[in-house]
């Protein structure tokens, strides 16, 4: 029996490679791959439902937890999706905060997937370096919304609140000299857009790191050239989106074709690979984080210059605020009623999607005229991607299959919602 060398073998789902919830299931003759058969629902939380049995209001913090690595981009499709049921318009400078927020989120995103891609393919020093640089996103994060994951800032009719005056400072400590602690304060003196505008300067260097790093390594080339190859009409024909479907050469990009908020008044341009291979996925994400901090200094210098209001004056879909809810019954009671019913949101159906850094996210919503949605359905684009893998992989080898998965950039909080 010594000539037969096919075997079924377990890929996962605590494999580090498989990003903690993926079971592979894959039969192989010797170390090629014949057949790939992906099995999902190990951290099913039924995001959907619980949305269907809260009110509107209370259902974006879940969004986050949907692609816990690209939080502020899920909360946007599912607010914009209200706000078409509801009929508003957020002011402008609440546009301008969200596309300032979808950007960040969207470099977070590819720096998480950079480190962790590299370090599964066995590039050790990138995954530190984008780790230095996500460290001062996550702090921007943390300065709008109190937290630094889970924002919550999104609100139906605009954000949360403006952006602060004031960043956050380190302390001295005895992990810290006060001589640490001045050099890391340094970029904090001013408000949240001057860190922002200092990151801007210094972040293109940073992604010069990384290419050196890796763009023309020979090891990283052999790993990733020629591998998971997917032709344009394929692509197109397995439901691809975002960075999976540009680098099959797609120039497909929601934010140019469908603009929304205010992508339409900037300057970006849409990176395309050539080949669809994991190489050309890398070189889109790479070059996307740069128009990224392109969009990010726009947005800065548009905001600097055009103060305003972030919320709509619609009493029905934002609270009072602190002051008056401490000075007025009729404002406690809005308070109150707010925060535990919510509000009705009128009959009817929508659908609205994003372009999130993994790819196209939608929400399909439906209202009943009730205080919380009748139906609710995520348009996950990992979902789309991760059906794809067993096409993918067939006829690699074991060790392309790591590479696959990295290059799909999957997050599994989206594909078992």
């Amino acid at each position: 029996m010594a000539e037969i060398r096919n075997l079924t073998l377990n890929f996962g789902p605590q494999h580090p490679a498989a990003h903690g919830v993926l079971r592979l299931v894959l039969e192989m003759d010797g170390e090629v791959i014949q057949k790939a058969d992906p099995h999902i629902g190990l951290l099913h939380r039924g995001t959907e439902k619980l949305a269907e049995s809260k009110p509107f209001n209370q259902s974006i913090g879940y969004m986050d937890r949907l692609d816990y690595v690209s939080m502020m981009c899920n909360e946007h499709a599912y607010v914009m999706a209200i706000e078409r049921l509801l009929g508003i318009t957020p002011p402008p400078r609440a546009r301008y905060i969200r596309v300032l927020f979808d950007e960040i989120t969207r470099i977070l995103n590819h720096l998480m997937w950079l480190g962790a891609h590299g370090l599964d393919i066995g590039a050790m020093t990138v995954f530190l370096f984008c780790f230095r640089e996500r460290e001062d996103l996550m702090d921007c994060y943390e300065a709008v919304s109190g937290t630094r994951m889970h924002a919550t800032y999104y609100r139906p009719g605009g954000v949360y609140r403006d952006l602060p005056e004031v960043m956050p400072k380190y302390q001295p400590s005895r992990w810290r000299t006060q001589h640490e602690v001045d050099r890391l304060n340094r970029a904090r003196a001013g408000s949240l857009l001057d860190f922002i505008d200092a990151f801007t300067q210094k972040f293109p260097a940073c992604i010069d790191e990384y290419e050196t790093l890796l763009t023309d390594n020979r090891i990283w080339k052999q790993r990733t050239v020629n591998i998971g190859v997917v032709p344009p009409e394929r692509a197109m024909q397995l439901g691809f989106s975002g960075p999976m479907l540009r680098g099959s050469g797609v120039a497909w990009d929601l934010r140019k074709k469908q603009p929304y908020e205010a992508y339409a008044d900037l300057d970006f341009d849409i990176p395309i690979g050539v080949n669809g291979d994991c190489y050309d996925r890398y070189l889109v994400r790479v070059a996307e984080m740069r128009q990224s901090n392109r969009i990010i200094r726009q947005c800065v210098d548009w905001l600097r210059a055009n103060p305003g209001a972030v919320m709509v004056d619609e009493r029905k879909v934002r609270p009072p605020s602190r002051e008056q809810m401490k000075e007025k019954m009729e404002s406690l009671i809005h308070h109150f009623k707010f925060f535990t019913e919510g509000y009705c949101v009128p009959e009817g159906e929508t659908y609205a999607a994003v372009e999130a850094p993994k790819g196209e996210f939608g929400v399909y919503l439906v209202s009943d005229g009730a205080n919380k949605p009748y139906r609710v359905k995520c348009r996950a684009p990992g979902f789309a991607h991760l059906s794809a893998l067993g096409e993918m992989v067939q006829g690699h080898m074991l060790a392309d299959v790591v590479a696959v998965i990295g290059t799909q950039d999957i997050v599994f909080g989206e594909v078992d919602r």
